[in-house]
């Protein structure tokens, strides 16, 4: 594996990953004051083999007051596979959902798209703002619709997974993530801080979600093709999923 300082998988990947993850960057930097967020040693951006072809992943980090974690991973399979995951992290001090969206797009085109505001709350349902503003949203018009896997009870009901089969549907994916990029840094700019009692529930459900997404295995057998089983391991835990400690609420709690 060689690890290197810089890389621009954007402009090589799948157009639809490129706009959407210009349009990510740009609504951070538009709604959120945004800082560095430092990953561990080596993993901004990496490189392997995954049956003969160079595999690249690139990783870019920022957090916020309301954030703790904000991650967009680009990832690049030689010619045959472009890859973005997006998640952002809510600091446990707030009653905020986890924004996620992915996409998958190979030489026969996009085979995944998913966005989704997952709910924290111990009652598993996301704050009822979330639910005003996104059932106001235009309905979603797409021909394929993508079957959820059977660990994806921490989605919501707005979550949306489809196959996007015309240019125009893509562009409606794109509208979409949008809209719950907007109304998520919005409702975060608001959110006012938690109890520390309130504040151990929202951490059991981030972690609860964290936990449930390590369980998808299409993405640890790529890793684990292409780097080994310790080292996706160590990179499902402290990269894409890693979970926040329980002393961190307590502590931000007392300041």
């Amino acid at each position: 594996m060689l690890e290197t300082s810089k890389s621009s998988l954007r402009q090589e990947q799948h157009p639809l990953i490129c706009q959407l993850a210009d349009l990510i960057i740009d609504y951070w930097h538009r709604y959120l004051n945004l800082s560095p967020y430092s990953l561990p040693e080596g993993l901004g951006y990496v490189e392997g083999k995954l049956e003969g072809e160079k595999l690249r992943i690139e990783n870019r980090c920022y957090q916020t007051p309301q954030f703790r974690k904000m991650h967009l991973e680009l990832a690049k399979v030689g010619a045959n596979l472009d890859i973005l995951h997006c998640v952002m992290f809510p600091r446990p001090e707030y009653p905020l959902p986890m924004f996620g969206c992915d996409i998958v797009a190979g030489k026969a085109g996009i085979s995944a798209a998913i966005v989704d505001l997952s709910p924290t709350s111990p009652e598993k349902i996301l704050p009822q703002a979330y639910q005003n503003i996104l059932s106001t949203l235009p309905p979603s018009q797409f021909s394929q619709h993508r079957e959820l896997p059977p660990w994806a009870d921490i989605f919501s009901e707005f979550c949306l997974f489809i196959r996007p089969q015309t240019s125009q549907e893509e562009q409606d994916f794109l509208e979409q993530v949008k809209s719950f990029l907007a109304v998520h840094c919005q409702q975060a700019i608001k959110a006012q801080p938690l109890s520390p009692q309130q504040q151990k529930l929202y951490l059991e459900g981030q972690n609860y979600y964290c936990t449930k997404q390590q369980k998808n295995d299409k993405t640890r057998r790529v890793l684990e093709k292409a780097f080994g089983p310790d080292w996706a391991e160590y990179y499902m835990n402290s990269v894409l999923f890693d979970m926040p400690e329980a002393e961190t609420s307590e502590t931000n709690s007392r300041k």
